[in-house]
């Protein structure tokens, strides 16, 4: 039997919340925004390429954004050491490329448990917890914030691809 991505249910967010609940709140609601993207198709139909000549799947934006959690939250605000996630000898855009559709449901999973742990991670933090990465200082509320504009500028991406892939469109 073949894979398909599941249903989701997109999480919803306060408009009025306290910051940390509305960083956390809006973070969540666009994880599970690229997951409802990915919702129904099948190995094959993630990994197609159908923005050409960019490399963007959503297969691809779902190995990536697993990677920016990980790196992000658990081996930088974490501080730690973690085995790279993708072949290093693939290059740098191996979450792009190394695409295979048969692994589409491993890597499903590998982006909810990183994010399942990156909010294990942080449960307990405070926003204004700080680390050093590349000699500059870091807070958590910084983090959740790129995060937020990460996913944000690839949820764009991911309208565009699965909108060639099928014509499905919509917030």
């Amino acid at each position: 039997m073949t894979w398909t991505a599941p249903e989701t249910t997109r999480v919803g967010g306060s408009l009025v919340a306290q910051e940390r609940e509305m960083l956390t709140g809006y973070l969540g609601w666009f994880r599970s925004t690229l997951l409802q993207k990915c919702a129904g198709l099948t190995g094959e139909q993630l990994a197609e390429r159908t923005v050409s000549p960019s490399n963007l799947s959503l297969l691809g934006l779902v190995r990536h954004l697993a990677k920016v959690e990980r790196t992000w939250f658990r081996e930088r605000f974490a501080g730690q050491e973690l085995a790279p996630m993708y072949d290093p000898d693939k290059g740098k855009d191996a979450d792009f490329e190394d695409l295979d559709p048969a692994r589409a449901a491993e890597d499903y999973a590998r982006l909810v448990e990183e994010c399942r742990l990156a909010d294990e991670v942080v449960a307990g933090a405070s926003l204004d917890d700080t680390f050093v990465h590349g000699g500059e200082v870091f807070s958590l509320r910084m983090v959740h914030v790129h995060m937020i504009g990460e996913y944000a500028r690839h949820i764009g991406h991911a309208d565009l691809v699965r909108e060639r892939l099928d014509g499905v469109t919509g917030a």
